[in-house]
């Protein structure tokens, strides 16, 4: 029961996340949806996990070659959604204010994908492996 109630407030922090970004492109004062790129991004950040966790699945070592590239890219790619709508702002493509808006949520965002898979990566009776 406690993976069914930590499943409900991570889908609630994602649509809080979300609404921060609709937000940061849909108020009448801001009403461009260049931001929006970064949800490439947010799909994007846990396949390099992904591909760590199944190619060292076997391995007993706390760490490996591939998965600090794992986490290289990972950290490239949280930086590059950060970094995506400061640059649009700079250049004056969205407003200071969407900026504010698309960083909070991706910072929620960022944040429930990182408790996803504190919670379920834990590999024991409720584990998003067997979904």
């Amino acid at each position: 029961m406690a993976g069914v109630k930590a499943l409900v407030a991570l889908s609630f922090s994602g649509a809080i996340g979300l609404t921060f970004l609709m937000l940061g492109c849909a108020l009448e004062d801001y009403g461009v949806y260049w931001p929006l790129f970064v949800l490439i991004f947010h799909a994007l950040s846990p396949i390099p996990h992904f591909i760590a966790k199944r190619a060292t699945y076997d391995s007993d070592a706390t760490s490996s070659a591939c998965r600090e590239l794992a986490y290289f890219f990972t950290t490239g790619i949280v930086v590059s959604a950060f970094g995506f709508p400061v640059i649009l702002a700079r250049v004056a493509v969205i407003k200071w204010g969407a900026c504010g808006l698309v960083l909070a949520g991706n910072a929620v965002i960022f944040l429930t994908i990182q408790g996803f898979f504190l919670v379920f990566g834990r590999g024991d009776d409720f584990s998003w492996e067997q979904w």
